[in-house]
């Protein structure tokens, strides 16, 4: 399948600062080098997407004060491809404006849609997952989520519950959605871990641009109306102006609710390339390696004596000591130093404030 009516779209209009000090609402977490490997979440994003799509065709939604970043790190974008919200109306909005920008200039273009601040370990894996789903997608008028095959019963996601009964008979291993699952409790989600047909919720999408437009114009009309009229300005100098003015407009909403909650020809292909979504320093810590006692450290000269089940982030620093700590938060940025427990860590968003 060739890669040029493959397009990529990189949701990176989030104002997480849950990583403070290092993240904030100047620089959120999909801007800066959380893991320590010298490339931005927003970059590693686009790294594992090497070979699906050509950079002409990847797209960035974000916060307009966010797009000098974004061209900063991804130069090979074109600054075109760098669409600006003038305000935060959750995924639905966003991914509106791209699909109609995307339609007009390839009306058969097959798209997948992901966040820009998630975590992937087996890009491989993921690569391949990815292309037998934009195969299906391109053949058909199907909508695709990713469901990540769950190791724990997390509270913290959202859950799709799969019919397993039978696959598609294009690909065994993409089947029905019957439906989507809110947050639950831990009860709940010991539950759907022991059922084996719910997966958590990765916000990744696939799709062709003509299915997704469509699927607006049913589900959202009011919406899909505002960027449908906008087709006259969209790639030129007028473009900008007029988002601006009826981007407001649109109601605050999801795509979850918004589409995928009411379409009929919803998918679900269960995948396992070690995802994560980096929503808390806990989550940072469960996918970064540690040393005998339990530790990770991101940085270098980073001494720990007595020290026990901490995530230490401190790579502007030439030496770092720490003795007698169980269970902690350290990590500096720009003459900022925190120092907090893993298990108080909700506190940090008010610390950040």
């Amino acid at each position: 399948m060739t890669t040029s009516r493959n397009h990529l779209v990189i949701m990176a209009g989030g104002i997480g600062s849950r990583f403070w000090p290092m993240s904030t609402s100047e620089k959120p977490k999909q801007f800066i080098d959380v893991l320590g490997v010298g490339r931005t979440l927003l970059q590693l994003t686009l790294d594992r997407f090497e070979g699906i799509c050509e950079p002409g065709n990847v797209w960035v939604v974000t916060n307009s004060k966010y797009a000098d970043i974004v061209h900063e790190q991804l130069p090979e974008i074109p600054v075109e491809n760098i669409l600006c919200e003038p305000c935060r109306r959750n995924t639905a909005p966003c991914i509106a404006y791209v699909s109609w920008r995307i339609k007009k200039r390839d009306p058969k273009a097959n798209v997948v849609v992901t966040p820009s601040d998630h975590l992937v370990t087996n890009a491989v894996e993921f690569r391949r997952v990815v292309n037998k789903c934009l195969e299906f997608t391109g053949e058909t008028d199907a909508i695709i989520t990713l469901g990540m095959k769950p190791t724990r019963p997390e509270t913290g996601f959202g859950y799709i519950q799969a019919d397993l009964t039978t696959s598609s008979a294009r690909n065994k291993e993409i089947f029905r959605v019957d439906s989507f699952r809110e947050k639950p409790d831990a009860e709940t989600a010991a539950k759907y871990i022991k059922s084996k047909s719910y997966f958590w919720n990765a916000g990744i999408f696939i799709w062709n641009v003509s299915t997704i437009v469509n699927a607006f114009r049913v589900y959202m009309p009011a919406m899909s109306k505002i960027f449908e009229n906008l087709l006259p300005v969209y790639e030129t100098e007028a473009e900008q102006a007029a988002i601006d003015l009826r981007y407001p407009e649109c109601e605050n909403i999801s795509v979850d609710y918004a589409i995928m909650e009411r379409a009929s020809e919803i998918f679900v292909c269960p995948a396992d390339f070690g995802w994560s979504d980096l929503g808390t320093w806990g989550s940072l810590m469960a996918q970064t390696p540690k040393d005998l006692y339990g530790n990770c450290k991101i940085g270098q000269g980073i001494s720990l004596y007595d020290t026990h089940n901490c995530i230490v982030h401190t790579t502007e620093e030439r030496k770092v000591v720490i003795q007698g700590l169980d269970g902690y938060i350290i990590a500096e940025k720009d003459n900022t130093l925190l120092i907090c427990k893993l298990s108080e860590e909700q506190k940090i968003k008010q610390f950040a404030e």
